[in-house]
C-alpha cells in the first residue's frame, strides 16, 4: 500500500508563507502525478496544483503566482510553497498521487489525511 502523510499546516496571517510537504511511504513502484487539493468548510474539494512525475505542473486560477507546487522524486515527497496568503485560502489541504504500489497491482488514486491551513489575522 501506499501512504501519504501531509505535514506543515497551521494558522498563519494575511500576506504570511507557510510550505506544505506530502511524504508517500510504503515503497511504492512508481509515483506518476501528485497533487494538492484543498476543501474550505461547506464547499467542496477543489484542486490547487498538480504536477507530473518530469514536472509539468498546473496551476488553479485562484493560486497562480502565489503557490508553488514541486516535488522530489528521490524522497518520494512532494511541496508546495504557499506565499501571499489571503483569508480566501483557509481550508483543509489534501495531498494526492497516483501511485503504481507493486509490478502487479494497478495504478491508483492515494490520499493523504489533510492539514489544516487558517490565514487569519
Amino acid at each position: 500500500q501506499v501512504q501519504l502523510v501531509e505535514s506543515g499546516g497551521g494558522l498563519v496571517q494575511p500576506g504570511g508563507s507557510l510550505r506544505l510537504s506530502c511524504a508517500a511511504s510504503g515503497n511504492p513502484f512508481s509515483i506518476y502525478a501528485m497533487g494538492w487539493y484543498r476543501q474550505a468548510p461547506g464547499k467542496q474539494r477543489e484542486l490547487v496544483a498538480t504536477i507530473t512525475s518530469s514536472g509539468s505542473t498546473v496551476y488553479a486560477y485562484s493560486v497562480k503566482g502565489r503557490f508553488t507546487i514541486s516535488r522530489d522524486n528521490a524522497k518520494n515527497t512532494m511541496y508546495l510553497q504557499m506565499n501571499s496568503l489571503k483569508p480566501e485560502d483557509t481550508a483543509v489541504y489534501y495531498c494526492n498521487a497516483k501511485a503504481k504500489p507493486t509490478t502487479w497491482l494497478p495504478t491508483n488514486d492515494y490520499w493523504g489525511q489533510g492539514t489544516q491551513v487558517t490565514v487569519s489575522s
